[in-house]
């Protein structure tokens, strides 16, 4: 379900069912056909391997974009290569030097031996269901559902995605299609309706309406 593009400091990967996707949400949906063509060719990425995905997504959780990523680069430089085995080497207070709270040293290592154990089926991600793969992960210490789901969206590029705890999503939808009146997930839920099998497209472009900077992990 991957189409590599062209690489430039990393490899990028582009899910090869974007522009299906996007034909079938502006014909389906009118927010949808207003939306998609203010972005170009604008689309989501993914990049790097699955555990420097969710190892970043534990870095990064409640503090600010701009402190995530200052405490990630002192982080990934401390193992030779970021990688489960050598992050298991590494010794506490290090990580703590880096500006990782004690907590989040825990999910790390957690995280790590999940990977390091073999106890997570990764080579069989891609032909498992999504609710499957979150089971998984949210059997981590660290990541919920939310986590996984962003997951599925930006690691996987599962294209059905609906993250219904993501508040941009439902700020989104609130603005979008409900004036700015407050929306329950009901209301997203009935929205969304419309945007299937592409729920995970059509979020990305309600992320957009809101922030024009593609995010990526």
């Amino acid at each position: 379900m991957m189409a590599v593009v062209k690489p430039t400091a990393a490899t990028v990967f582009t899910p090869d069912y974007w522009s299906d996707a996007c034909r079938h949400l502006a014909r389906k949906d009118r927010v949808m056909k207003r939306l998609i063509p203010q972005f170009g060719d604008a689309c989501l990425q993914s990049r790097g391997d699955a555990f420097v995905t969710l190892a970043r997504s534990i870095v990064g959780q409640q503090i600010s974009v701009k402190a995530a990523q200052t405490v990630w680069e002192r982080f990934v430089v401390l193992p030779r290569k970021m990688s489960a085995g050598n992050v298991l080497k590494l010794k506490v207070d290090d990580m703590r030097a880096a500006g990782l709270s004690a907590r989040k040293v825990e999910y790390l290592v957690d995280l790590a031996l999940h990977f390091d154990a073999g106890t997570l089926h990764v080579k069989d991600w891609s032909s498992m269901d999504d609710e499957a793969i979150i089971a998984e992960l949210v059997a981590i210490r660290g990541i919920g559902r939310w986590t996984a789901e962003m997951f599925l969206i930006f690691h996987l590029m599962r294209p059905n995605i609906l993250p219904l705890d993501d508040v941009g999503l439902i700020n989104g939808i609130s603005r979008n299609y409900f004036s700015g009146e407050a929306v329950s997930r009901s209301d997203a839920r009935e929205v969304a309706a419309a945007w299937a099998p592409y729920c995970s497209v059509a979020t990305w472009y309600i992320w957009r309406s809101l922030d024009p900077l593609p995010v990526e992990y």
